[in-house]
C-alpha cells in the first residue's frame, strides 16, 4: 500500500510541465514566448546566458552580461515581472488570471553597433513551487514531503481542470448563441416568404378580377 502511494506521488511529480530550450540572441534583440496558464499557477524559470568570446572561439560566462526578464498578461497588458538579473539566474511569478502570458528575455547591451552574440539556455517549470524543501527536510520525514508534493500536484491538476471547464462553458455559450441567431434568422426568412406569397396571391386575384 505504501509503495503504491509513493508510486502515485512520484508519477504526479512528473506531471509538472517543464519546458527546456536554448536559443541565440544579438544585442538589442528580444525573444518572447507565449505560455497559456490557468489562474493562481506558479511558474519558475531558470536561465543561463553565455557570450561568444572571439579569442577563445567559444561561448563563455561573462559577469558583465545582464539578462532582462519581462512577463506580461497578454489580455490585460498587466506587467507581472520586469527585472534585470545576472547571466545565470532564475525568476518566479504566479498567474493572477487565466490566459496567455508572454515571457520575454533580452540582454543589457543597448549599443546598435554591438556585435555581441549570446547563447541562452532556458527552463520554464509550470506548477506549484515547493516552499523551502531544504529547510523542511530537517523537520519532516521523506514520506511527509512526498505527500505534500502530491497534494500540490493535485491542486495544480484541479486548477487546470477548472480552467478547461470554464473554456468549455464559454465555447458552449457561444455555440448556443450562434444557433439561436440562426434559428431566428430562419424564422424571419419563413415569415418574409409567407408575407410575399400572400401579397402575390392577393395581387394575382385582384388582377384576374379586373380582367373579368
Amino acid at each position: 500500500m505504501l509503495a503504491s502511494r509513493l508510486g502515485a506521488a512520484i508519477f504526479l511529480l512528473l506531471v509538472t510541465a517543464v519546458h527546456g530550450l536554448h536559443f541565440y540572441l544579438d544585442a538589442n534583440e528580444k525573444r518572447c514566448f507565449i505560455e497559456e496558464l490557468p489562474s493562481d499557477t506558479a511558474v519558475e524559470g531558470h536561465y543561463k546566458a553565455l557570450e561568444w568570446n572571439e579569442q577563445a572561439r567559444e561561448y563563455v560566462l561573462e559577469p558583465e552580461l545582464g539578462i532582462l526578464v519581462e512577463v506580461e498578461e497578454m489580455e490585460t497588458g498587466h506587467s507581472v515581472v520586469k527585472t534585470r538579473g545576472p547571466p545565470e539566474g532564475q525568476f518566479t511569478f504566479s498567474s493572477h488570471d487565466a490566459g496567455d502570458h508572454s515571457i520575454c528575455l533580452s540582454t543589457n547591451y543597448t549599443s546598435w553597433f554591438s556585435s555581441t552574440h549570446v547563447k541562452l539556455y532556458l527552463d520554464i517549470i509550470v506548477g506549484a513551487v515547493r516552499p523551502d524543501i531544504e529547510h523542511d527536510r530537517s523537520h519532516v520525514s521523506e514520506l511527509a514531503s512526498k505527500v505534500r508534493d502530491l497534494n500540490q500536484k493535485l491542486e495544480d491538476i484541479r486548477r487546470e481542470q477548472q480552467y478547461q471547464r470554464e473554456r468549455e462553458a464559454d465555447f458552449r455559450d457561444l455555440s448556443e448563441a450562434t444557433n439561436t441567431r440562426a434559428v431566428w434568422y430562419s424564422l424571419l426568412q419563413i415569415v418574409v416568404l409567407v408575407l410575399t406569397c400572400t401579397w402575390q396571391l392577393k395581387h394575382l386575384k385582384r388582377f384576374f378580377q379586373d380582367r373579368s
